[in-house]
């Protein structure tokens, strides 16, 4: 996708808080990294967690990886957004990386559990929440195995847990089929920047333009 259509963005908008969730095996991470790579001012939100990295995975790349003495004590100073006990394993957001982000106009993308999203569209219900559904039971199974990741008793517990996080989507904003890993990261790019051009979001250039018009203000008619 090209990059022209986010650059008329101004970048004084207050950047958005983008939640991408859905069950294990249902593709979220290569659709994010996907959008990554060809969205500009669209930054990864790192997540803690207390499980152990995979092979190629870095600290404060791909997560926080903490203690679980360490994250209930982060926990108790409150600087999470959210968190969650999921797969055995503990996992949370960041407070100040998401209110930096916004301060900044940059969109922050979340690569996250059911759980996690429930937690944030309560707190911050004008976040873009985006549910990444697979597209069977069987294309879950499939995916889990050919990671080549979990043991086998984590793959019956994901799978177990998708069963019921698949029945969540309508609580999302959007849902995006991933059954085409080309058609889903073009819809989940489409979303990213339609959300960008809200009329609410677009009241700073608006009213730049309206200036140059000697016009009324986009302000007081709203």
């Amino acid at each position: 996708m090209s990059n022209d259509a986010e650059k008329e963005v101004s970048v004084d908008t207050p950047g958005s808080l983008i939640v991408v969730a859905g069950p294990s095996g249902a593709g979220k991470s290569s659709l994010v990294q996907r959008a990554l790579d060809e969205i500009d001012r669209l930054k990864f939100s790192v997540s803690y967690t207390t499980r152990s990295p995979r092979s190629g995975e870095g600290n404060g790349v791909d997560y926080f990886f903490v203690s679980r003495e360490e994250f209930l004590a982060l926990r108790d100073r409150d600087e999470f957004l959210e968190y969650a006990e999921v797969h055995g394993q503990l996992y949370a957001t960041s407070r100040s990386q998401v209110a930096d982000a916004a301060r900044n106009g940059i969109d922050l993308i979340l690569d996250i559990d059911v759980q996690g999203a429930d937690q944030i569209r309560q707190r911050m219900p004008e976040a873009v929440t985006i549910f990444i559904m697979p597209p069977s039971r069987e294309a879950v199974e499939e995916r889990l195995r050919l990671r080549n990741l979990n043991a086998p008793e984590d793959i019956e517990r994901r799978m177990a847990n998708a069963a019921s996080e698949v029945q969540m989507y309508r609580h999302f904003k959007y849902v995006v089929v991933n059954d085409d890993l080309d058609r889903a990261t073009a819809a989940l790019e489409a979303i990213i920047i339609a959300e960008r051009h809200r009329t609410d979001r677009q009241q700073r250039v608006a009213q730049s333009i309206l200036d140059t018009f000697g016009g009324e203000s986009v302000y007081a008619r709203s």
